[in-house]
């Protein structure tokens, strides 16, 4: 056995790696970004080929891991949680077809939106697939669940989903890990050769199969070592922690906790359990770290009881969860160890100095102010912060890929002009049946793919863009002589500003692609001469 100071996400992906992971896939996305750079980077990874490569997008990554799971091997499917709305269509029907070799699917969730659109709780997906999810509370349990959760996975030939939150993946603590690592799963294919054809005919089968194995699901919770009941002297209230909620808990409680306590890291939902602390304690107080997801689920087992959490505002509804906000919850009186100095105040984020994006902005704004209702539709990844000062150059940010699907949709009901404005990775994520669809109506929209190849918001991870844009527009149908490269410089802003104005007043699809490498990944390749 060893030690380590890691992260969640590095105790995940060692735990993998020693659960004899043949692939990784994953397109990064924080929190849970740094899962695939520690097994890019790690020995054992190399020394047993394990697929490491990062993928367009979440949809690929899911369908190559079950692609890996056919022939028997382990598979590890990364992505942050508006991720799981990329990959869900894949991940829903895996819950159909079920696995042969174990795969884990990790969603990492985003509460206070540090770095996110949103706060969704990917709890609510596994539910919806009917697989069982394990959701970690500290970063020694993220390590051991690895092993556990591939074992669950090939126990019940079903995909499992393994929740984090950010605090989580992007805290440290000692980590124990074993001294031996399992070897890979040899190649064997499904004994059923109709597990992975969802005709109606199969899908009706499967889908009776997985709904009757729930059963087999729920007493794999309450025999999980994962999930205890800890009793308490004071049975006014029962508590059920979730994940790293019970880490927060027992900050307040380090003697140990007065009131009885279910701490809750795998689901479904383990019942003998829980109707335990509902016949033990007069109210019951739900701490978990996301949505009101386990709080529901509960009201509909015990309506006559009350039950305190997110629903009844004895904890935010947004937000994340920390060890104050249960303390307040509990009446406590949080333990502040310190005050933030009125000296120390909030920066807003901002484009790096040097940064590609600034110049295109600038050429941009200095175009787009000349036309009277010129709207620019943006998109997810550094360029998104177009948005604050000095430039207030874009109208909007839904999702990845809608710039160019939201500039068409108001070029067909009469805007103009109707600019998109897209990075390289997220053009190749999901950016390019949004330019089929335009090319397909020849709408008539601009599209700026602002090129800094990398994925530059996440850390610098590989485009899969890089080098293929303008072979890709043609493939798509765009007119050769209406993609146009630019090098966004201050010397050429004239020269942006002109081609800018020409693709504008171009009746059609146009593709402009101002490229210049992000001036971060350029510093690190110069540190490392």
């Amino acid at each position: 056995m060893s030690k380590h100071l890691f992260l969640g996400d590095e105790a995940i992906a060692q735990g993998a790696l020693d659960a004899g992971l043949s692939g990784v896939y994953a397109y990064p996305g924080t929190p849970s970004t740094e899962i695939t750079e520690y097994i890019q980077s790690s020995k054992e990874a190399k020394e047993n080929t394990i697929h490491t490569r990062w993928c367009t997008n979440e949809k690929t990554a899911m369908e190559a891991a079950l692609g890996m799971s056919y022939i028997g091997k382990r598979a590890l499917v990364c992505m942050k949680h508006v991720g799981m709305n990329v990959a869900a269509d894949a991940f829903i029907n895996a819950g159909m077809t079920g696995v042969n070799g174990g795969v884990i699917v990790l969603a990492a969730d985003d509460p206070s939106m540090h770095s996110s659109q949103n706060e969704q709780d990917s709890r609510f997906y596994g539910n919806f697939a009917f697989v069982p999810m394990m959701e970690p509370s500290n970063q020694q349990e993220a390590y051991d669940m690895m092993a556990a959760a591939f074992d669950l996975s090939e126990k019940f030939s079903i995909p499992v989903l393994l929740r984090i939150t950010t605090r989580l993946a992007h805290s440290r603590a000692g980590v124990t890990t074993v001294q031996f690592t399992k070897a890979q799963n040899s190649i064997s294919f499904p004994d059923n050769p109709g597990q992975f054809i969802l005709l109606p005919a199969n899908s009706r089968r499967r889908f009776k199969a997985l709904l009757e194995e729930q059963k087999d699901f729920t007493e794999a919770s309450e025999n999980s070592p994962f999930n205890c009941y800890t009793d308490g002297p004071n049975k006014k209230m029962g508590i059920i922690a979730c994940g790293i909620a019970y880490n927060y808990l027992m900050e307040n409680y380090p003697e140990g906790c007065e009131y009885p306590v279910i701490k809750l890291s795998q689901y479904p939902l383990p019942l003998k359990m829980l109707h335990k602390l509902f016949d033990t304690c007069d109210e019951i107080l739900v701490l978990e770290d996301g949505y009101a997801f386990v709080e529901e689920k509960i009201k509909g087992l015990i309506p006559a009881k009350t039950i305190k959490g997110k629903l009844d505002g004895t904890l935010n509804r947004d937000g994340e969860l920390n060890p104050d906000r249960v303390a307040k919850a509990l009446g406590l009186k949080p333990d502040q160890e310190f005050e933030i100095p009125n000296i120390v105040a909030m920066r807003p984020p901002a484009l790096c100095q040097g940064c590609g994006h600034r110049d295109m902005y600038e050429a941009l704004n200095n175009v787009a102010c000349t036309y009277k209702n010129a709207r620019v539709f943006s998109d997810i990844g550094c360029y998104t912060l177009g948005a604050l000062p000095p430039f207030r150059a874009i109208h909007s940010c839904v999702d990845m890929g809608a710039s160019i699907t939201m500039a068409k949709g108001a070029s067909d009901g009469g805007l103009f002009p109707a600019i998109a404005v897209i990075g390289d990775s997220t053009f190749t994520h999901s950016g390019i049946t949004g330019l089929l669809d335009c090319v397909n109506e020849n709408a008539n929209v601009t599209i700026v793919i602002s090129d800094n190849e990398t994925t530059a918001m996440t850390g610098g991870q590989d485009s899969a863009g890089t080098g293929k844009i303008e072979a890709i527009c043609r493939g798509v149908g765009v007119a050769p002589e209406h993609i146009r490269v630019l090098i966004p410089l201050k010397k050429n802003m004239e020269e942006m500003e002109r081609i800018i104005r020409e693709e504008i007043e171009y009746n059609g699809v146009s593709v402009l692609i101002p490229r210049r490498e992000c001036i971060q990944t350029l510093s690190r390749k110069k540190r490392q001469k």
